[in-house]
């Protein structure tokens, strides 16, 4: 049996499910269900189509295909996917937008990384 390094493994909060609070994690987080509160991964975080998160987002990479109600705070890149609904302030050094997605809020971009995710 392999062992499994637990900041390369990936989290996910499935659809129909409800999570109150904060989630960390060192590795990968995919959102299908609804989240309320904090979200903070040390390397990606997606949210898909039935995904919604209601609270601030820290993670290397985001990716949204759902709906967001919180700020985004990315070391990399911020990816709206064509039918998300973003209303929070965004911190990246990337964004790409698709077209459909609906975005309420303000962009800061720069070279260098916002955070550092601490655990």
């Amino acid at each position: 049996m392999s062992k499994t390094d637990p900041v390369k493994e990936l989290n996910i909060i499935g659809a129909g499910t409800i999570v109150e609070g904060k989630v960390r994690s060192q590795g990968s987080v995919r959102v299908d269900g609804r989240v309320v509160g904090e979200v903070s991964a040390s390397e990606s975080l997606a949210v898909g189509i039935t995904g919604e998160i209601e609270g601030n987002i820290t993670a290397k990479t985001v990716t949204v295909g759902g709906k967001i109600r919180g700020s985004i705070t990315a070391a990399d890149k911020v990816v709206f996917e064509g039918k998300s609904v973003v209303r929070g302030d965004i911190r990246a050094t990337r964004l790409v937008i698709d077209e459909g997605s609906v975005f309420d809020g303000r962009v800061s971009m720069t070279d260098k990384p916002p955070y550092e995710v601490r655990h």
